[in-house]
């Protein structure tokens, strides 16, 4: 079974690429290449006379504040929301990374090392490619994106320890601004289970 998380994200990801064509076209000799020339002029110009002499100052009046301070919070970052540390967005993640999840926070992945508890670890990070227009159709193409890898890496795995698949890919709106990774993920139990991987998969 193949579960999937969609993510709203507020992060835009740009990435530009291309090449130029720097084909030159071959050019004739006459047996002499020219040299460039270089004259100074005679005169130079001169500057007019009329300038000012006194540079205007700014109004010893301007208000010193503003904003008021009780409007702009001197915290900005209690405008953000916070993450612990070890808290990451799944597309974040990386292939072999062991991390915990949270019903709460569907996109967010809390890292973990491999040899202590964890819900999961990641066994691929695939990159959506195409036009998708609703949640469903990234769905599909995520879970065909991590159906083969995933099903390759359980079959390696203990009998018991892996019971679960997760697949986290972004929404539509998401993938709009540009986030394309999926994170193909085996886990030991996904929400509310209470068993758990202890060590990196085989």
């Amino acid at each position: 079974m193949i579960v999937g998380i969609g993510v709203i994200v507020a992060v835009a990801v740009a990435a530009t690429g291309g090449g130029t064509n720097d084909k030159k076209t071959p050019t004739e000799s006459t047996g002499r290449s020219p040299s460039p020339s270089l004259s100074l002029p005679s005169a130079l110009p001169s500057l007019p006379s009329g300038l000012p002499s006194v540079v205007p100052s700014l109004p010893s009046d301007l208000p010193t504040e503003l904003v008021p301070t009780e409007l702009v919070p001197t915290d900005l970052e209690s405008l953000l929301p916070s993450l612990a540390d070890d808290e990451v967005p799944y597309y974040m993640l990386q292939k072999g990374d062991c991390f915990d999840t949270d019903d709460g926070l569907p996109g967010q992945a809390v890292k973990r090392t491999c040899t202590e508890p964890h819900d999961a670890e990641v066994v691929k990070v695939a990159e959506l490619d195409g036009t998708y227009k609703t949640n469903a159709a990234l769905k599909k193409a995520a879970s065909t994106l991590c159906q083969g890898p995933l099903e390759r890496k359980a079959a390696g795995q203990a009998a018991g320890t892996v019971r679960d698949t997760l697949v986290q890919y972004p929404d539509s709106g998401g993938y709009k601004v540009g986030i394309d990774k999926v994170a193909c993920s085996l886990a030991a139990d996904v929400g509310k289970g209470t068993h758990k991987l202890t060590k990196p998969l085989k």
